[in-house]
């Protein structure tokens, strides 16, 4: 067994099913490199985990060698599903869905490839479900294609292999209010003032509002922030909050209903290299309160 600081993973994600927990997330010691799995840890009371278990290998058949980034499992129409990021030398980063009939895999891929467009680098999907159940793929367009740091939702079937509608901008980093250039741009092979987004996750409070909780850079480092939509789906206008869910130093997170049906957020910190820990906060909703609908 191993205790949840022991394990060392970036861009946790939590499922919750049949009364145990179930993480998911990258593996920080590849991150940066070549890289070949996923892996899961399985716990029922997120302090003692089991695992890593493997839940996806590449044995040499599959075309991404790196950027395996930020898996999210859904259990949706009786199987579980893995979203996540993959990358290649010759291949840009996408959005790539992975199909098992098992929590702990082994996963293979639902389809013959990424489910974003080719021309883009895409990365950390996350899937949404509308009033209606239809599913959209929420991600992040890469400051290697777009420096404004755009934030995307484009609708997919309902089996989850291909694309069902045009990308659409949801909002930019640049013009969000609280994040600032990212300081290694030019390291990452991109010229001039570049904005980052990632680590999008949506959800809606009791009271019928509809959140995007989203990682960016900050004077102080990674962190998280908030922004509310004002029609309360999908396609309203963003309306960013000025404070911080996570103001420094961790990100990368997502929402999720602990046994006792409380809100909690699961995110890695610190985001130094080989560090990363997953952490679990308690959130509280603030009804009737737009400019602070949540709070650690």
């Amino acid at each position: 067994m191993m205790r949840t600081n022991e394990i060392n993973i970036r861009d946790p994600y939590i499922l919750l099913h049949g009364d145990r927990y179930y993480l998911y997330g990258t593996r920080s010691a590849s991150c940066w490199g070549l890289m070949d799995g996923f892996d899961c840890y399985v716990s029922d009371d997120l302090e003692n985990w089991s695992g890593p278990i493997e839940i996806f290998h590449n044995h040499g058949d599959f075309w991404a060698d790196r950027s395996y980034w930020a898996p999210e499992c859904y259990f949706y129409r009786n199987a579980f599903y893995l979203v996540a990021t993959f990358g290649s030398k010759t291949r840009n980063k996408g959005i790539q869905v992975l199909r098992s009939e098992s929590p702990i895999g082994p996963f293979k891929p639902h389809s013959p490839g990424p489910v974003t467009p080719a021309e883009w680098v895409c990365i950390d999907g996350t899937l949404y479900f509308d009033r209606e159940n239809k599913p959209f793929l929420i991600f992040s367009l890469s400051f290697e294609t777009d420096k404004n740091g755009g934030m995307y939702a484009m609708p997919v079937t309902a089996d989850l292999k291909a694309v069902a509608g045009i990308p659409r901008l949801l909002f930019n980093a640049s013009e969000a209010g609280w994040p600032v250039p990212i300081p290694f741009a030019k390291e990452m092979g991109v010229d001039g003032i570049a904005y980052l987004s990632d680590g999008p996750f949506l959800f809606r409070t009791h009271d019928g509002r509809l959140l995007i909780i989203w990682s960016s850079w900050t004077a102080k480092g990674y962190a998280v922030g908030m922004a509310v939509s004002d029609n309360h789906e999908i396609d309203g206008k963003w309306q960013h909050l000025k404070e911080l869910l996570i103001p420094e130093n961790g990100g990368h997170g997502m929402m999720f209903r602990d046994k006792n049906h409380e809100w909690m957020y699961a995110y890695h910190h610190p985001n130094d290299f080989g560090l990363e820990k997953p952490r679990f906060i308690h959130i509280k909703e603030h009804r009737g309160n737009d400019s602070n609908p949540i709070s650690r």
